[in-house]
């Protein structure tokens, strides 16, 4: 029987106007429904041994979910990039840099066809390849449909610390220009690896969904 080959899926190519935004001007994008390995947590991310935890998780389920749709379904994919919800009681939190106050949903995307059954196998393929070692994030891995529809995104090249100018332009000058609010937490793309990219030529795509006012 003639195995039947599928083109390998990649959310960035896919869906290109989301992941390749300008880094000059704020653009609006219709955000269709997409979905993704996810885990919440609290606290700054440099400190709280959660952070390292749920990345460390995310993306030991997302290769394994990966390789065993390659094996099983014939159907291979990238790993798409980490992307990140932000939240605070105070918004403020964020253009002062009080990381302590910050919420979060870690986020690797999945394409369609991988379900929570698939998910539920990657996360026990992880447990036994840790060989003992065990990282409590995993307990918290869930496969999540984010709906964010309406959305204003920037490219942002530079350290994370300095992306707070630019979200106070976007927040308090360019939204109420336009006739928009905030319609769900802020949304960020991580399209470096921090490990391995210098602070000032980190490519991040900042992402607000709005809804008119």
């Amino acid at each position: 029987m003639t195995e039947q080959l599928h083109e390998k899926y990649d959310v960035k190519r896919a869906h290109r106007a989301l992941y390749a935004p300008s880094a000059r001007e704020f653009a609006v994008v219709d955000v269709p429904p997409l979905r993704f390995l996810a885990i919440d947590g609290h606290g700054d991310p440099n400190s709280v041994p959660e952070y390292a935890q749920a990345v460390e998780a995310l993306f030991g389920v997302a290769y394994a979910v990966k390789f065993a749709s390659k094996r099983e379904q014939g159907r291979d994919f990238a790993v798409a990039p980490l992307e990140g919800l932000w939240w605070a009681d105070d918004p403020a939190a964020f253009a002062s840099r009080d990381k302590a106050a910050w919420s979060w949903t870690m986020l690797v995307n999945q394409p369609d066809w991988i379900d929570d059954e698939a998910v539920a196998a990657g996360v026990e393929a992880t447990r036994a390849k840790a060989k003992g070692e065990r990282n409590p994030a995993l307990d918290l891995l869930r496969l999540e449909r984010l709906d964010e529809g309406a959305s204003v995104q920037i490219l942002h090249v530079g350290s994370y610390d300095d992306e707070a100018p630019t979200l106070a332009r976007l927040h308090d000058e360019w939204m109420p220009q336009h006739g928009l609010t905030f319609n769900g937490p802020h949304h960020e793309v991580y399209l470096s690896d921090a490990r391995r990219t210098a602070p000032e030529k980190l490519r991040t795509v900042l992402r607000q969904p709005v809804r008119p006012v």
